[in-house]
């Protein structure tokens, strides 16, 4: 029987984030915590993400604050992420 809860429900470091998405604008988007899994946030809009986020905005330094799941996918591009997290999310 597979469990309900997140494997990635632990808080992490900025510096070892689950996965990092980027985008053209000069955001990147580090996740540190999911509360819901990758099977559930389909199904729900208002899933969110703890993340870490700079952009152009944040001069360099890190913001700290729940998000969207999907707009991070809908407006960033994957580029690293724990094999666990890929494998969870099929990107």
């Amino acid at each position: 029987m597979r469990s309900n809860r997140t494997k990635f429900g632990k808080t992490v470091k900025v510096e070892q984030p689950y996965a990092i998405f980027t985008n053209a604008q000069g955001w990147e988007w580090r996740v540190l915590k999911t509360y819901q899994t990758a099977k559930k946030e389909k199904d729900n809009p208002y899933a969110r993400w703890f993340v870490a986020v700079r952009s152009p905005l944040t001069y360099g330094s890190w913001e700290y604050g729940d998000t969207y799941s999907r707009e991070i996918k809908e407006y960033g591009t994957i580029i690293s992420a724990k094999q666990e997290w890929l494998m969870e999310y099929g990107i």
